[in-house]
């Protein structure tokens, strides 16, 4: 295989009403079938820390690799997808929004967008512990840094690394850039690789060819929205891969 698909999920459960994002929700029965289908498909889910163990060693990666990752770490990942993934085995990783951990999505209007809880440490502490889960930086508080100063993405990229490692007692080595905003801008990655990650993550449709160096780009990930049949998650799996 020479391109590693990544999926890419935000929330487990019922969209809220007034919910503008209800796409981004994907129901229980839904997150079930689809993992369901990655273990049954002889997929190998893997970790953060694994990712990087294999690119760093220059070793072969397990047959059909793939990555499970949530952005923002919603307490829904924990109460509703961490079950999931505990019954079928299969690891993943998530993206926090330091500041947010054990609030709300502070970074919506709630006018727009209701609040939901966020995962708090406690409950982060939990997955880790349980080797089916590590987790990677989404910044401190979820800007978009193609918006904000170059000093200012400096401390939300350096800051939250920080705290989480401090928090997690883990090398915190991926970094996931919020709405996908600067992943193509040579500084922000510069300073992602700066402040020691191994890998950062973009929005870009697609599966990152292999083998991957920091100097070809952020990896490419396929959303996986609520609501769409299954079919659609297994071809999605065939085809997108190969999107030039």
């Amino acid at each position: 295989m020479t391109r590693l698909p990544i999926l890419m999920y935000h929330r487990v459960g019922t969209p809220p009403v007034g919910s503008k994002l209800a796409d981004l929700w994907v129901s229980p029965d839904e997150l079930q079938a689809q993992l369901g289908y990655l273990k049954a498909g002889g997929w190998s889910p893997m970790l953060f820390s694994e990712l990087r163990k294999v690119l760093a060693s220059g070793h072969p990666f397990p047959p059909k690799p793939i990555l499970v990752t949530f952005d923002d770490g919603y307490a829904n990942n924990y109460e509703t997808g961490f079950p999931i993934l505990k019954r079928l085995g299969v690891k993943a990783g998530i993206f926090l929004v330091h500041e947010t951990m054990g609030r709300h999505n502070a970074w919506h209007d709630p006018a727009g967008e209701p609040w939901v809880p966020m995962m708090s440490l406690s409950q982060a502490r939990e997955m880790q512990d349980s080797g089916l889960v590590d987790f990677g930086s989404h910044t401190m508080r979820h800007p978009r840094l193609t918006r904000v100063s170059l000093e200012e993405a400096r401390w939300e990229i350096e800051e939250s690394r920080r705290r989480l490692e401090k928090d997690l007692g883990r090398e915190i080595s991926a970094f996931a850039y919020p709405y996908g905003a600067g992943a193509k801008d040579e500084k922000l990655r510069a300073l992602v690789r700066g402040a020691g990650y191994a890998f950062d993550f973009g929005t870009r449709p697609g599966a990152t060819r292999l083998p991957w160096a920091f100097e070809s780009g952020a990896f490419r990930r396929l959303l996986v929205p609520g609501g769409a049949p299954l079919w659609r998650f297994k071809l999605s799996l065939a085809l997108e891969p190969w999107r030039p």
